[in-house]
């Protein structure tokens, strides 16, 4: 019986597994470079002329640079070697110069992107559609610290940067003016708490399963908390910046996992809850591990509050390990089942 019941663990221990990789390793195909935690913050701090027809924001703290043109209006955005990159047509369409070496150096935040030797200043121009509604966003690396290390000589509160982002409004030379601040590290009090929820989630698990009692819904409220911050993050970021499928996908097999336990307890069918209650537990710890560096940041890119965000991973982090945990002692704590008599 245990070896049959380690069998079956080690093949669920695979599939979920296999099933992350599969994820991640769309995910990493799909987007090269996404929205991810920041200390920094950029700021458009000057349009001139003033141009009413257009809006320009920072995304993501400052990882991003969304242009919004009204419809009616032809904008050129201007690339780093005075070529044109981008180009927003009056009916909406934006199209991209697959020949300015801008194309290809943005597509990484840090500019390691490879520019083919197509890709040249004097180039003739190669449009390529890749939005419509007027809109699009960008890495421009005018707009953000270009480097992994902190910029020497400055610290937390410190302007580390200003630059402009060139642009063709109409005809019409228009200077984005774009600032860029060391912001201080957030309060660890929201992850403080994280764990100490994550602790007593699993915790309670541990009450209940003791006491004979059901417990595979005590990984809901995490697994829920975590879908709702993980779709908050999601959706707060266009198509066009890579958002991760993995911010909202980890959490929702969780919560899946969760009601499929739950009716199994009821039901009386203990193997599949406590599996049911390890998926679970396997899916919190790696959303909580995905995020993890959003923890510590200032800037976390996503619509919920910043404090929200850190205490979620924290607490999906610590009770996904501890749920993981309990179901694993809970599946192999299994008696024996004496063999049937012959006779």
């Amino acid at each position: 019986m245990r070896s049959s019941l380690r069998r079956m663990v080690a093949a669920l221990a695979a599939t979920c597994v296999a099933a992350i990789v599969a994820v991640l390793g769309v995910g990493a195909t799909a987007f090269a470079d996404p929205a991810g935690p920041t200390d920094y913050r950029s700021e458009i701090t000057s349009i001139e002329p003033a141009t009413p027809t257009i809006e320009v924001e920072v995304l993501g703290g400052d990882s991003f640079v969304q242009l919004k043109v009204d419809p009616g209006t032809e904008v050129t955005v201007i690339g780093y070697r005075g070529e044109e990159y981008l180009w927003f047509q009056p009916d909406g369409s934006v199209l991209e110069n697959q020949n300015s070496p801008s194309t290809y150096t943005n597509d990484d935040r840090y500019g390691g992107g490879e520019i083919p030797a197509n890709a040249t200043p004097d180039a003739d121009p190669d449009w390529e559609r890749v939005a419509s509604g007027g809109q699009f966003s960008w890495h421009d690396h005018r707009a953000h610290w270009m480097q992994t290390i902190r910029p020497a000589g400055a610290q937390a509160g410190d302007q580390i940067l200003e630059d402009r982002v060139l642009l063709v409004v109409d005809g019409v030379d228009v200077d984005v003016t774009v600032i860029s601040t060391w912001l201080a590290e957030p309060s660890p009090l929201p992850a403080i708490g994280g764990v100490a929820v994550g602790l007593a989630a699993a915790a309670s698990g541990w009450v209940f399963r003791r006491s004979h009692r059901r417990w595979a819904w005590v990984a809901a409220p995490v697994s829920a908390l975590a879908l709702a911050v993980g779709l908050a993050q999601y959706l707060a970021l266009p198509s066009e910046t890579g958002p991760r499928l993995v911010w909202w996908l980890f959490p929702a097999v969780a919560v899946v996992a969760v009601v499929v336990g739950a009716v199994a307890d009821r039901q009386g069918r203990t193997f599949v809850a406590m599996a049911s209650v390890l998926v679970a537990g396997v899916q919190l710890a790696m959303w909580g591990f995905v995020k993890r560096d959003g923890i510590t940041a200032a800037i976390v890119p996503t619509d919920a509050p910043g404090w929200l965000d850190r205490l979620t991973t924290a607490a999906a982090l610590v009770g996904g390990l501890g749920f993981t945990a309990l179901a694993l002692v809970a599946l192999f704590d299994q008696p024996s089942q004496p063999a049937p008599d012959p006779s």
